[in-house]
């Protein structure tokens, strides 16, 4: 498995460098890489969570779960808390959360990254014109929730 994992990432390596064919060593050189048509624009960069929280991964059985999520104008998320580590990425449109527990209210737009706090009570609202869309990956033990609604 290592062995082809290896031949892999040469051949990756090999097709992203211009002027360097895997299949052969000389003549003309190649047109650029599809690679080069791609621009990686960095979101964020964080080790910690909206309320300083260092990020910490589930233990044992690591399941991922991506959910898009629409939010109305004038939604009101209820009072929430995650066991584990959710992001979010805000697609369109205006989301107010409040973390209840540290008492910090901030607002995420189209385009930001929410690194949502573990274990910390907290609520959400669209107050804005439009409709919230939000791409949501969890990571979360498998076949256990990441979200537990206040009683």
């Amino acid at each position: 498995m290592a062995r082809k994992l290896t031949s892999i990432v040469a051949s990756l390596f090999l097709l992203a460098v211009p002027g360097i064919s895997p299949l052969r060593a000389e003549g003309p050189a190649p047109k650029p890489a599809a690679a080069s048509l791609v621009v990686v624009k960095p979101i964020l960069s964080a080790s910690a969570t909206s309320s300083g929280q260092p990020i910490v991964l589930p233990q044992k059985d690591v399941q991922v779960i991506a959910s898009t999520y629409d939010i109305a104008p004038g939604a009101v998320l209820p009072r929430h808390k995650h066991p584990f580590p959710r992001y979010a990425y805000v697609l369109a449109g205006t989301l107010q959360v409040t973390n209840d527990d540290i008492g910090k209210t901030e607002t995420y737009r189209q385009g930001d990254f929410i690194l949502e706090a573990v274990g910390q009570w907290h609520h959400a609202v669209n107050d804005g014109p439009e409709a919230v869309k939000l791409m949501v990956i969890d990571m979360v033990e498998k076949g256990k929730p990441n979200v537990i609604l206040q009683k």
